[in-house]
């Protein structure tokens, strides 16, 4: 069965974040888009600090989409550059907070030093229980529903929504709470299709709505 949301309360248990308009920051300061992408970074290191002390156990974030291949290769090269450098610099400091990585996404066309960084990461802070981070990476919505089907397909299991939930790719949380976009795209872009149900789009923890027009670097 799909897991529930957790019952009323000040602070959501599971906030779902997508991750939007770093492009658009760089562009508006003539930069290239690497260089938002690095900055936001910086604002979802922020994020993470500001939900952990606010007592939010699971922070999911739209990191990388599976349309986002066919972005400039300049670009997507430079993602991946700034993910290895990041995993580097940020796991040690993830672990010590107390916060346990998952990266959830299809692995199979992700370069070997990549997929090593991903299983490294989960490793260093599987027995972390601060705060659970799902990095969604090569990551979508339609990937997960189908994927699901296939593996309980697989296990000779009817498909049902109880059979669905546990076989995709977020079933070792429950469904978020709160769905936060920036960048002002008004739209889920195929992120947690599944999850998402009855995700509240605004949040009483912000000051007015938290489906923002503000970028995501600006957090």
């Amino acid at each position: 069965m799909t897991k529930s949301r957790q019952p009323d309360s000040a602070v959501p248990h599971h906030v779902a974040i997508v991750m939007d308009g770093n492009g658009r920051w760089a562009h508006r300061r003539l930069l290239p888009r690497v260089a938002g992408h690095r900055q936001g970074v910086e604002s979802l290191r922020r994020c993470i600090r500001a939900c952990a002390e606010r007592g939010v156990k699971v922070l999911t974030v739209f990191a990388f989409s599976s349309e986002n291949w066919s972005r400039p290769v300049e670009e997507v090269s430079g993602l991946m550059d700034l993910l290895a450098t990041a995993l580097t610099r940020e796991v040690p400091e993830l672990k010590k907070a107390g916060i346990r990585l998952h990266f959830v996404g299809e692995r199979g066309n992700l370069s070997e030093r990549v997929r090593a960084g991903f299983v490294a990461a989960e490793a260093e802070t599987a027995a972390n229980e601060r705060m659970v981070l799902n990095i969604c990476f090569n990551y979508g919505g339609r990937w997960d529903i189908a994927q699901a089907a296939a593996r309980v397909a697989a296990a000779g299991q009817a498909i049902t929504e109880e059979s669905l939930g546990r076989a995709t790719a977020l079933a070792h949380v429950p469904d978020p709470d709160l769905l936060i976009r920036t960048g002002g795209e008004q739209r889920i872009s195929n992120f947690l299709l599944w999850q998402c149900a009855y995700s509240e789009l605004f949040s009483a923890i912000a000051c007015g709505p938290t489906l923002t027009t503000r970028h995501w670097t600006k957090r």
